[in-house]
């Protein structure tokens, strides 16, 4: 019998009586998972820290939750939470010892339970307005396939000789027991510091952004950033996989009782290069945001457009040793 694959968007069932991640009928309405995992809720003590949602809603963090079958959890997700928690509890020697591919598929998860918790209520305040759902095709076409990848975790979904990423991790010199999460959900693009170590990862470009700062990554890799320094590259990352034009399609190969994904070519028939304009004003609004906590303004951060302030990178384009920062971490 071949592989069957779930497909939620096909006629957007987001309720909680089936499973998130197979479809499948649940016994009840309270079987569901957290978003966040309760062994990082519990070292971080976030379970009533809040979390703003797209429509400025606060809920806290052991608010969200996904419908998911038991059998499901323990068979699949719960060995790969049981992973993921032993490396970071190892720190960056710990991360960077994983398999890259788990990692995309914790952090994916991750993800669509935030994304799948925003369905929800904007489905419900539409209903509540008399107004019919409406999300764009393009969301639907990069949360499909998140979604569909994320099925490597049950089933046999192979990565035909590419990977549907781009994953950055440094060293970081972090303070004790820090914990800093970001998302956003329309370029699918996440990072979480805490411990020793950055993590970033761009779930749905295929490599691309790992491509198109290459020039930056081969001055600071294997380096301990400072952590405005991470949060710098962050913004740079947050930024391109805005600018990044293109909707990965894929081939998918029924062989056997595997699924082969197979990437299809982001060039295609356009001759348009994959990223638009960077502009350094709109970088800097973006630096801004993600150095809140050292108070720098956007006007300081480009008071030369053309090249914004950087903490990364000095005036001959060489890496700053971080240790060499005088900010408070």
């Amino acid at each position: 019998m071949s592989t069957q694959l779930y497909q939620p968007f096909a006629n957007f069932n987001f309720s909680n009586n089936k499973c998130f991640l197979t479809g499948e009928q649940l016994l009840s309405t309270d079987e569901k998972i957290p978003v966040f995992p309760a062994w990082l809720m519990a070292r971080y003590n976030l379970h009533d820290q809040p979390f703003k949602l797209l429509d400025e809603s606060m809920a806290t963090y052991k608010d969200l939750k996904i419908p998911c079958a038991a059998n499901i959890n323990e068979q699949y997700l719960e060995p790969l939470e049981n992973e993921i928690a032993d490396a970071f509890l190892n720190g960056f020697d710990g991360v960077k010892a994983l398999n890259e591919i788990q990692l995309f598929r914790w952090a994916g998860k991750l993800l669509y339970g935030i994304i799948f918790n925003e369905i929800q209520m904007a489905i419900r305040q539409s209903h509540k307005q008399g107004e019919e759902f409406n999300i764009s095709q393009s969301i639907i076409h990069k949360f499909s396939n998140l979604h569909l990848m994320l099925q490597s975790i049950n089933l046999p979904v192979v990565f035909e000789e590419f990977k549907p990423f781009s994953l950055f991790l440094f060293k970081v010199n972090n303070p004790q027991n820090e914990f800093a999460y970001r998302d956003e959900i329309n370029t699918l693009t996440f990072s979480i510091r805490l411990k020793d170590f950055g993590l970033i990862i761009s779930l749905q470009d295929n490599g691309a952004n790992r491509n198109y700062h290459r020039q930056v990554l081969s001055k600071i890799e294997g380096q301990t950033l400072h952590p405005i320094q991470f949060e710098e590259f962050c913004g740079r990352i947050f930024y391109s996989a805005y600018l990044f034009n293109r909707l990965p399609e894929y081939n998918i190969l029924p062989v056997g009782d595997e699924i082969y994904l197979e990437a299809m070519s982001l060039k295609g028939m356009s001759t348009k290069p994959l990223f638009d304009d960077w502009l350094g004003k709109t970088y800097g609004q973006v630096l801004e945001n993600f150095w809140k906590r050292w108070g720098f303004l956007l006007f300081e951060i480009i008071k030369n457009p053309e090249h914004p302030m950087s903490f990364l990178l000095d005036n001959n384009n060489d890496f700053i040793p971080g240790d060499s920062i005088e900010l408070g971490l």
